[in-house]
């Protein structure tokens, strides 16, 4: 045998030999070293999926352990009884080939608590097992044993491998597997040739050349496997990209009908915060109509008769111009409520905007014989979209006229203020109604949520959407028999116009 080796490697002596097959084991650590470093880097600049720590950590393991294997080939002295760092470095192999079992598993289920306290207990046997092997046992049973363990493992892996290609399949699965199967081809062949060995190996050069090449090729394949791992985690993350890129756009797509949604509902509720004072402002339009249909009457019979002088052309004049105003007024104010404006930032001066609000909700109020208070702090400006912020007030004073509707208290009364606050401005709209409901407190805010046998559900929550996408914040006080106070906080600028 020493003859045959010789003639291989032109006669090398044994520690040239030695040297040889230390090589081989640091050229494939550095490999499989070169290998984790670029996943790792690779995996680290990432979010969207991270490699199984059982993979990992198989590979670190392995690499020391091949290591600690060729620098205890150089130092060997007796093959038979060699140093305690093969047991160290034979228990890297075998813990990094159980890992690897252990992530093949983890493809299909998860680890069982179970699974891993056997797992460590394995470990802790085989040390035991392997140094008294290694004290007092042969080379040929040490090999034999390592062998035999790594092709039950590998009789694992590719059973799982199997299992998880029939629910996910994969080309890099395939890959390993058949690595695998090559390893484990390797294995069983290095068991034969020692269990059908007669020889009594003592030095390295006494190692059966065929033995030494079914150890490296099974580390070749060992080497393949990982970078077949590699490559199914590399495939995972294409097809992550691919999902979170088709979730992105579903995601744009959903907001969008979101916004396309609310607008819907804002213009719903603008149709019925105004719809119920339809037939009042119609009537409170009639009045101004009304007035100057008559002014122009008179004006009329006052020129057929020829007695219409200076002074009393100016007053009639004066007074149509006045009733005129009055009507564009109302006009501009129902149109200001369904313009569909984009949604821009403006100064709002809040005193102005209440009046605008109660100009349209006038008619109401006159017919409810409710009487309103205002207690408005001078400057009250913001910066914040003034046709949402109308939608606000006027949906929270219907709410609280319509809670002044049904009680027959002669004190009538909707109390409006307005002051400035640490986080910008508050308002708060109260009324003397008799209050809400304690069981339904909890879901005032709540979209298709309403106390009105009319309502439609919506007011509030848009209420709500309108003031948090500004930045502020709104709630309730109320008490049975008392009435509510609704609240609405803001900021000096609108959180989108920052």
């Amino acid at each position: 045998m020493t003859r045959i080796l010789a003639n291989q490697y032109g006669g090398c002596t044994i520690a040239n030999m030695k040297l040889l097959i230390s090589i081989y084991f640091f050229i494939l650590a550095v490999i499989q070293m070169g290998l984790f470093f670029g996943i790792y880097h690779y995996y680290r600049s990432q979010n969207l999926l991270r490699p199984s720590l059982y993979w990992m950590s198989s590979l670190l393991v392995n690499v020391v352990g091949l290591f600690i294997f060729g620098a205890g080939i150089i130092t060997l002295q007796n093959i038979a009884n060699p140093e305690f760092n093969f047991t160290v470095a034979n228990t890297f192999f075998f813990v990094a080939t159980m890992l690897q079992a252990l992530f093949c598993q983890s493809l299909n289920h998860e680890v069982s608590k179970r699974v891993k306290i056997v797992s460590s207990v394995s470990v802790l046997i085989f040390i035991a097992v392997f140094d008294s092997m290694r004290l007092y046992g042969s080379f040929e049973s040490r090999t034999a044993v390592m062998a035999g363990l790594a092709s039950i493992f590998y009789c694992w892996q590719i059973y799982e491998l199997g299992k998880k290609r029939k629910s996910s399949p994969s080309k890099q699965l395939v890959y390993m597997q058949y690595a695998n199967f090559a390893e484990m081809f390797f294995a069983l062949g290095r068991f034969v040739i020692m269990v059908a060995s007669a020889f009594t190996i003592r030095q390295v050069d006494q190692i059966p050349q065929l033995l030494i090449l079914f150890t490296i090729s099974q580390l070749v394949m060992n080497t393949l496997s990982y970078i077949a791992i590699g490559g199914y985690w590399a495939e995972q993350i294409t097809i992550a990209n691919i999902n979170a890129t088709n979730e992105s756009q579903s995601t744009k797509a959903l907001l969008q009908e979101r916004e396309i949604l609310i607008a819907s509902l804002l213009k719903a509720n603008k149709t019925a915060s105004t719809g119920a004072l339809s037939a009042s402002i119609a009537h409170e339009l009639n009045q101004p109509l009304g007035a100057s249909s008559l002014n122009i009457q008179f004006l009329q019979k006052k020129l057929i008769e020829g007695e219409l002088n200076p002074s009393l052309q100016r007053e009639v004049l004066d007074s149509l111009l006045a009733d005129n105003q009055r009507a564009a007024s109302i006009i501009r104010s129902l149109r200001a409520v369904f313009a569909d404006e984009k949604m821009v930032s403006t100064k709002v001066d809040l005193a102005e905007l209440i009046n605008l609000v109660l100009t349209i909700a006038r008619p109401e109020i006159v017919k409810q014989n409710i009487r309103m208070v205002l207690k408005l702090e001078e400057n009250l400006f913001i910066t914040a979209n003034k046709g949402e912020l109308q939608q606000v007030l006027l949906n929270l004073v219907n709410n609280a006229i319509d809670a002044l509707k049904s009680i027959e208290n002669l004190n009538k009364l909707i109390t409006i203020r307005g002051r400035h606050s640490s986080a910008g401005v508050q308002i708060s709209i109260a009324d003397t109604g008799s209050g809400i409901d304690e069981d339904v407190q909890g879901h005032m805010f709540e979209l298709l949520s309403t106390t009105k046998g009319s309502g439609m559900g919506i007011g509030l929550w848009l209420c709500k959407h309108i003031v948090m996408r500004h930045g502020g914040s709104i709630w309730f006080e109320s008490f049975p028999g008392k009435g509510t106070t609704f609240f609405v906080g803001l900021p000096v600028i609108a959180f989108y116009a920052i």
